[in-house]
């Protein structure tokens, strides 16, 4: 059973999902895919406690540059507002 039967948002109904995070950690990200509690209505995204220390435990290697482990994907830019 779902912690939330219903989304404490909108009121719709919660289904687990696979789904895909963006973390950010001092300039950089990381994808993660994991466990969520997701409003079938709205999207609301609900996740567990641990998970939630799992995106912070990244962040913070992010923020690190502690990113050994890690699999690069590619290269992120910011384009400024004028290109």
């Amino acid at each position: 059973m779902l912690p939330f039967p219903k989304c404490p948002v909108c009121g719709g109904e919660m289904a687990s999902k696979e789904v895909e995070e963006i973390v950010r950690g001092g300039g950089n990200t990381a994808i993660i895919k994991v466990q969520a509690d997701v409003c079938l209505h709205c999207g609301e995204r609900l996740y567990t406690p641990e998970t939630i220390a799992r995106f912070e435990s990244i962040a913070a290697r992010l923020e690190r540059k502690d990113t050994g482990v890690f699999k690069e994907v590619g290269i992120s830019y910011s384009v400024p507002a004028t290109a």
